[in-house]
């Protein structure tokens, strides 16, 4: 892990830049995060693009910051300023043509957007949260935050340091993911949007069916993709409290 930049947020947070060979990311942690006092640390999923997300992932950061959690995010495969990936560009656009004609966004679409970027992203994740752990300041447990859903049921189920995760369910799912889902075991907080326009709603809750985990809320709202009610992302925050501190 190389830090390529590092600024002072108004509110007490410090902002580093950093790449993981080739792959970049950020980390913020409170000003008061030490050696002598280590916080844990949350990871922030987001469906690609770090440049364009960040002032949500930022927000994000500032909150979990601010109850004393450090938090990173890293670049998705093919996003962002990662090298194009032909393969993935192509099945989101076969998404996007099967969304805009009113039609069913097929299980082979999905699987050809979705599989790969999990089979690829999660050994990332898990070799950023190698580094990550190593610096002084930083300390398990470890929460999981975010979207693409699947990645998250991924590192729930092959990455022992996550403790907990917070469960964005506003991605497509392929139907591999629901046997893997039945094998996770950590608690769960799913927030749903019950109008996204980009979800398929009745597969995001048969998802919540299918985990394994025996602590696991539903949170559903009315709205649509970016409408997460203030309230929703209070009770994700008092999720990591209870189970990261």
């Amino acid at each position: 892990m190389h830090f390529t930049s590092e600024q002072s947020l108004d509110d007490d947070v410090i902002e580093r830049a950093f790449t993981l060979g080739d792959i970049p990311g950020i980390l913020w942690t409170p000003a008061s995060a030490s050696v002598s006092a280590p916080v844990p640390l949350i990871l922030l999923g987001h469906p690609g693009g770090l440049h364009k997300l960040y002032p949500r992932l930022a927000g994000r950061a500032r909150h979990s910051a601010a109850d004393g959690f450090a938090t990173a995010t890293i670049e998705l495969p093919g996003s962002g300023e990662r090298p194009r990936w032909p393969a993935v560009e192509e099945a989101r656009a076969d998404m996007r043509r099967a969304l805009q004609a009113g039609e069913p966004v097929s299980d082979e679409i999905i699987e050809a957007l979705i599989l790969p970027l999990v089979e690829k992203s999660v050994p990332e994740w898990q070799a950023a949260l190698d580094a990550l752990l190593a610096l002084p300041e930083v300390d398990g447990p470890v929460g999981y935050s975010g979207g693409v859903i699947s990645i998250g049921v991924r590192l729930a189920v092959v990455e022992p340091r996550i403790s907990a995760a917070v469960l964005f369910a506003g991605s497509f799912v392929p139907r591999a993911m629901f046997e893997e889902a039945r094998q996770v075991t950590i608690p769960l907080h799913v927030l749903l949007q019950w109008d996204d326009e980009g979800n398929d709603r009745q597969a995001a809750l048969d998802l919540f069916d299918a985990f394994g985990t025996r602590e696991k809320t539903l949170h559903a709202n009315l709205g649509g993709h970016t409408g997460v009610p203030q309230f929703a992302g209070e009770a994700a925050a008092q999720f990591f409290t209870r189970h990261l501190k």
